[in-house]
């Protein structure tokens, strides 16, 4: 296939270039910054572009069989300065897909988004999700909104707490909203995005993720 990673030059979006190269796949890793990348492969083509320019982002994902989406800003300030950080690139880009015909879309959200709030910790709940992270959160439910409506075949991953572990590739799915592990590596977050791209299996679900 060929994927576009949106957001790869470091963190869940690096190591999702990775994985999807090693199960050789085509990759485009897109990125303000895509030298950051430390990685070469001659199925990788590095693309510098803004995630919040509508034209930036039709050159990445135009000509594409799937995109996953892993964008995040490095500091809160960010979605103090646009409070719509997730949702408006998430928006240009799913307008993008339907424009020239790109299906397969998996977005990295957060566990504590929507109706998965409910499961959170009560600390975690009132003090990090509702109060530190309040922005972050409120518009990862407004990206997820907007990709249940779009009419793609859309893959939504929720992992907890991310971690710099390796890959173990035997942490829990769930998409019914049942309880999973409080954390999990990026590494095995971003063998799952590159997963739901694959496979039909997990097509317009909600996936909690943890291990």
């Amino acid at each position: 296939m060929r994927i576009v990673v949106i957001g790869a030059s470091q963190g869940t979006g690096a190591l999702a270039v990775r994985t999807a190269l090693d199960r050789g796949h085509a990759v485009t890793a897109f990125a303000r910054s895509p030298q950051k990348l430390v990685l070469e492969h001659p199925q990788l083509t590095r693309l510098k572009g803004d995630f919040h320019q509508r034209a930036s982002v039709e050159e990445a994902v135009r000509g594409q069989d799937a995109v996953i989406i892993t964008a995040s800003a490095t500091q809160l300030k960010a979605f103090k300065e646009n409070p719509n950080y997730f949702s408006q690139g998430t928006g240009f880009v799913i307008d993008t897909m339907k424009a020239h015909g790109v299906r397969k879309l998996s977005v990295l959200s957060a566990l504590g988004t929507g109706d998965s709030k409910a499961t959170a910790p009560f600390l975690v709940r009132t003090l990090v999700i509702s109060f530190i992270l309040k922005l972050p959160f409120e518009d990862h439910d407004r990206q997820e909104r907007l990709v249940r409506d779009s009419g793609l075949d859309w893959v939504i991953a929720r992992p907890g707490r991310l971690t710099n572990g390796p890959a173990r590739r035997q942490y829990v799915k769930k998409t019914q909203g049942e309880t999973v592990p409080s954390s999990i590596s990026r590494a095995d977050v971003a063998d799952f995005l590159v997963e739901a791209v694959e496979v039909n299996t997990w097509v317009k679900h909600t996936v909690h993720l943890g291990g």
